[in-house]
């Protein structure tokens, strides 16, 4: 941080790449953040030479450049950085050796393309992104599908006290389907399907925004320069997005 130039600490921990933002305001408001050895208060201000400690330990500007990482979850994994909660958390299953934490998230019984990084502020400006922003899932479910269920998929769907947006759904086989979100609604695809009497056997995402998953189940990769560089040209033309529906 340059001498005299005040960050918010939500932002400070967002930019070394310790959490996203909102991560960072749980943990403040939990008071396990301080600045001086004083826990501050939403909104605090730090400046160069502070001391910040989360959990009593002192954090720091990371001296290498962040690292973006796509990654094929497994059934079972949860998408969690809490890793004393949750032994299948997705921090000990990849074990890199550097702080990563999880783009939006992935349910435990689903599988499929997720992204990490250590870059706390892209997390920030995916999260808050929101026109287009597509997340696609190849859905298996236990009865064949009929014409009527694609109709009332790709229209609309009323569960959590709203309709889902309009989207794109394509019949694959006689109980398989190709379905695409720009919605990030809790357990979107589970809801949507058990409100048509229909339910998910199986729940895959194949693609979020313009990277596919092309990596084997359990196994992950770095993002690619241009790869990066499409995805913050789609972030800055955007408004809000959530990525962490299913």
């Amino acid at each position: 941080m340059e001498a005299e130039k005040y960050t918010r600490i939500n932002k400070y921990l967002s930019e070394i790449g310790y959490c996203s933002r909102r991560a960072a305001d749980k943990l403040i408001l939990e008071k396990r953040v301080t600045i001086n050895g004083v826990p501050p208060v939403m909104g605090t201000k730090i400046v160069s030479g502070d001391v910040v400690k989360v959990d009593g330990k002192q954090v720091f500007a990371p001296d290498v450049k962040p690292v973006y990482i796509a990654f094929n979850k497994p059934v079972g994994i949860v998408c969690t950085t809490d890793t004393k909660i949750e032994k299948d958390n997705i921090i000990d299953y990849i074990k890199y050796p550097k702080r990563i934490f999880p783009i939006g998230r992935l349910d435990k019984p689903s599988e499929g393309l997720i992204l990490l990084t250590s870059d706390g502020d892209i997390v920030n400006k995916i999260l808050r992104a929101r026109n287009n922003h597509e997340k696609e899932y190849v859905v298996t479910v236990n009865k064949p599908i009929i014409q009527e269920f694609l109709k009332k998929m790709r229209s609309g769907v009323p569960i959590l006290d709203t309709v889902t947006r309009k989207c794109e759904v394509e019949q694959l086989d006689r109980s398989r389907f190709n379905i695409v979100l720009t919605q990030g609604l809790n357990r979107q695809i589970r809801r949507m399907c058990e409100y048509l009497d229909y339910k998910v056997i199986k729940l895959k995402r194949v693609r979020i925004m313009n990277i596919r998953l092309d990596i084997p189940i359990g196994k992950w990769r770095y993002l690619t320069e241009e790869e990066l560089g499409e995805i913050n040209q789609m972030v800055l033309s955007s408004s809000k997005i959530h990525i962490d529906s299913e």
